[in-house]
């Protein structure tokens, strides 16, 4: 795996966009970008990189959102469809005309967005334990999650500036784990992310982006009126266990891509929120036959 490298695009007056390639680009090869999940980086796709059946046969190329890892822009103001913006301008800048989709959670709905912006460019998108609605109340009736008290506390805790030793709590660390890769989560995985999180978020600068994330997320407008522009061919995959976006809410959502190629929903048994990291076999091998018929 390379190390994560920034791409300068003109998007809100100029921003440095982390990416990071498994290996040397091939243009010979199809391109799958990687949006990682809600606080997280790159590192997301680490049991991509390390598949040498996918690697062999996709560039794999993973994007940073705005907020996220080494991306950084002087505007402390972002939304998704800025994230989908900077991502389009970054395969421009790699000289990439054409390039699959592959989204985690948040990570979802900013590659529907590429694909909704982009539609010569996005040949497929495959979204991973995500929901195409705002935070509305037919998506809690269908079983996920009440973002309200996740992101209320948080984006109130954040409100006022903090000292240069600030990263996030124990607490936070520990929840985030435990939502996206499951309660069960192993102790290594717990002490990875707990480290990356604040060696990202710290300080004033870090907690600066991890509020304006959680106000994105809380807040962020629905694609449910918008799907019916996506083109290319969907693959949805949701993991059974996810605690965040339920499979019933998965299952109503995939209807509304009515002028997609194909859209598809693949429930993976045991699966967790951060499907790509908890069920790593099922995702890659779902995900090359996707890029192979439809590359």
């Amino acid at each position: 795996m390379q190390n994560v490298k920034t791409a300068d695009v003109s998007h809100l007056g100029g921003s440095l966009i982390g990416y990071r390639f498994g290996a040397e680009y091939n243009p010979a090869l199809p391109t799958l970008v990687m949006v990682n999940s809600f606080t997280t980086s790159s590192e997301l796709c680490r049991a991509q990189y390390a598949d040498e059946a996918l690697m062999g046969k996709v560039n794999l190329l993973a994007i940073e959102p705005y907020g996220h890892g080494v991306t950084r822009t002087q505007s402390e103001q972002f939304t998704y469809w800025d994230s989908a913006i900077a991502n389009l301008q970054v395969l421009d800048r790699l000289g990439i005309s054409s390039a699959f989709v592959l989204g985690t959670s948040q990570g979802g709905w900013i590659a529907v967005r590429m694909a909704i912006l982009a539609p010569k460019k996005i040949k497929g998108i495959i979204p991973l334990g995500t929901s195409l609605d705002y935070e509305s109340a037919a998506s809690r009736d269908l079983g996920c999650w009440t973002a309200d008290d996740f992101c209320n506390p948080l984006i109130l805790d954040l409100a006022q500036p903090v000292g240069p030793d600030w990263v996030p709590s124990d607490e936070y660390c520990s929840g985030l784990a435990e939502s996206g890769l499951g309660e069960n989560v192993s102790d290594d995985n717990r002490a990875f992310w707990a480290k990356k999180l604040r060696e990202n978020y710290k300080g004033d600068e870090g907690r600066r982006r991890i509020r304006m994330c959680a106000i994105n997320l809380r807040d962020r407008d629905g694609l449910h009126g918008r799907l019916d522009y996506v083109e290319c061919p969907v693959l949805w995959l949701h993991g059974s266990e996810d605690q965040v976006y339920s499979v019933a809410n998965a299952q109503k959502e995939i209807a509304g891509f009515t002028r997609s190629k194909s859209a598809e929903l693949k429930v993976v048994e045991g699966g967790n929120h951060f499907l790509s990291a908890t069920n790593p076999v099922e995702v890659n091998a779902y995900t090359l036959a996707f890029i192979s018929k439809w590359n």
